[in-house]
């Protein structure tokens, strides 16, 4: 019974700041755009803006320093510390998930659940801020990042799934759900029959183009860089990828022609890469460039006057921080001394090592001379020659080894050999190679003047950008007209679930009329067309997905769909 008790409190605590926000409170704006720098913790916020003044002292400030304006905590549903599926999936959908989950509502875990879950809706897919803003208000929708489209945020905004890596479910959900303009990495992904769809539909598709998308005039838009991610910015050859302020900026561009206004979703995937991998050079860079896009942005909303603008990682990671036990005196240090060295480095961990490897061994302090400010001593220069993935080592791969390698350097591979040689240059440290838990920060712009500040939970983050925006109706109603369960849909008629032998987990759904033959539904999965008719020769095209779940065989589909079979 206590166990209950808390529980409702709990539930109550997620409860009462959303009324202490007061509806009334929260002007209502036409545009929405949500920047996310992925996996910042606000140590790299500091560094980064250390950095930039140093080798800027012109700018002191970053773009986002303005608008700072208070801290969201942010959480999966049965755990404190949170990836980025369930996180950005709560931003999205009001509903903290558990890890790996997209926009999806996670199954109930009792004793573990931060607020209380539903068992009954366990996978059922919600409704995004971005689908509903389309689906109700006819906005148009965006989506830029740098790393590959169905990654983690991306999809959280525009598709469902109980499993992140799943991009054979993901994939078409994003191209189904007719988002306005799409730009980023993943040139891979996308398979013919997909880009067939999009031109299909009034959609320009250009991939490692440039100069197409730049010269393209066109209202749709997909541009896709790489053949997965993109590359760090740092390290970005400027000929053939943009930037993410460029991209920004054409998506921006291209989204306020609509005149009901846009919704838009902005992320600095490989901050949270680069901190995964403990390299601070990725970090920081591909931060500042984010804060660049960040100005686009808020320059476009301040001149606006209807556009909100949210900035809010997602998540921390690596626990880095501007000082270590190691670093002696560190405290004392001038800002010479922290940070010249630092601002000599023009790659990234992951830049070097692809350097080291295409060019020959003769060439490596050169190398070092040219792109990071020193020479490697001879323990580190034998260190380097003893990573197995170093293509252009001296030494025959069978008599590489650890021994007599310092332990601080030593590394399974080349990147993050790169990562700890330049790190040891500095006295910045880190805790983990993973997620961490502290609270993040939010900037925002309010052109009337009510933005989001103090402390937030990242449900209530949720809770603030729908008032703002102005739904008509609720998340939760649209997730129940939208995302039903084909047995409750379809109680009336007979359901057959297809599977085919080269799809097992993406069957198709036949269901018929009994009485009237020709009133047929034949219905594939993570797409938005439904064919009609025993022959299946009408098509209609609905303005959400619908999504299949192997975990309890069910179809999520509107509700609106049996009246086809009346």
């Amino acid at each position: 019974m206590k166990r209950v008790t808390l529980l409702f409190l709990l539930l109550a605590i997620v409860i009462l700041p959303a009324q202490a926000n007061r509806p009334e409170e929260v002007k209502s704006v036409k545009n929405l755009i949500v920047m996310i720098p992925d996996g910042c913790s606000l140590p790299v916020v500091s560094v980064s803006r250390w950095l930039q003044w140093y080798t800027n002292p012109d700018k002191p400030n970053l773009h986002i320093d303005p608008y700072l304006s208070g801290t969201v905590s942010t959480f999966s549903s049965n755990a404190p510390i949170g990836d980025s599926a369930p996180t950005t999936s709560c931003y999205m959908t009001g509903y903290p998930s558990r890890t790996g989950y997209v926009s999806t509502h996670p199954l109930p875990d009792p004793e573990n659940d931060i607020y209380p879950m539903d068992p009954a809706r366990a996978y059922q897919p919600l409704v995004t801020v971005l689908e509903a803003m389309k689906m109700t208000q006819q906005k148009a929708t965006g989506l830029v990042f740098t790393c590959e489209f169905p990654h983690a945020t991306p999809a959280d905004c525009s598709a469902h799934s109980y499993r992140r890596g799943n991009y054979h479910w993901i994939v078409p959900q994003m191209v189904h759900n007719d988002l306005d303009v799409v730009i980023g990495g993943g040139v891979s992904l996308l398979t013919d029959d997909q880009e067939e769809y999009l031109t299909a539909n009034g959609y320009k598709v250009y991939r490692n183009n440039l100069q197409g998308m730049r010269a393209d005039k066109n209202d749709k838009m997909w541009a896709l860089y790489g053949d997965r991610e993109m590359a760090y910015d740092i390290d970005r050859n400027p000929d053939e990828q943009p930037s993410i302020e460029e991209m920004t900026r054409q998506a921006i561009e291209k989204l306020s022609r609509n005149e009901n206004g846009f919704f838009l979703m902005v992320e600095g995937s490989k901050v949270d890469w680069a901190a995964h991998g403990n390299d601070p050079v990725g970090m920081c860079t591909d931060f500042l460039a984010f804060d660049r896009a960040c100005g686009a942005a808020l320059e476009f909303a301040r001149q606006d006057g209807e556009t909100l603008v949210i900035i809010v990682p997602d998540h921390g990671n690596s626990g880095f921080s501007l000082g270590k036990y190691a670093c002696g005196g560190y405290d004392k240090l001038t800002k010479d001394q922290l940070f010249h060295q630092f601002s000599q480095y023009k790659l990234t961990a992951e830049g070097f090592a692809r350097k080291v490897n295409s060019e020959p061994y003769s060439e490596v302090q050169n190398i070092f001379r040219t792109y990071a400010g020193f020479e490697l001593s001879e323990d580190e220069l034998y260190a380097l020659t003893h990573i197995k993935d170093y293509k252009n080592s001296p030494v025959p791969a069978e008599e590489r080894s650890s021994e007599g390698i310092e332990p601080s350097l030593y590394s399974g591979s080349l990147t993050s050999f790169m990562a700890k040689l330049l790190t040891s240059k500095t006295c910045f440290g880190f805790t983990t190679g993973g997620h961490t838990g502290e609270e993040v920060f939010i900037a925002s712009y309010h052109p009337k003047g009510t933005p989001p500040m103090g402390r937030r939970t990242n449900v209530e983050l949720n809770q603030y950008m729908c008032q703002a925006v102005g739904l008509p109706v609720t998340l939760d109603e649209l997730s129940h007209q939208v995302f039903a369960r084909h047995t409750d849909v379809f109680r009336d008629y007979t359901c057959e679930i297809m599977v085919s032998k080269h799809e097992k987990d993406s069957p198709t759904l036949i269901v018929k009329n009994k009485k009237n033959k020709n009133k047929q539904l034949t219905i594939t999965p993570f797409t938005n067309i439904v064919k009609v008719g025993r022959k299946a020769q009408e098509e209609i095209r609905l303005n959400s997905v619908i999504v299949y779940v192997d975990a309890n065989d069910t179809f999520y589909l509107p509700t609106s769909l049996a009246e086809y079979l009346k």
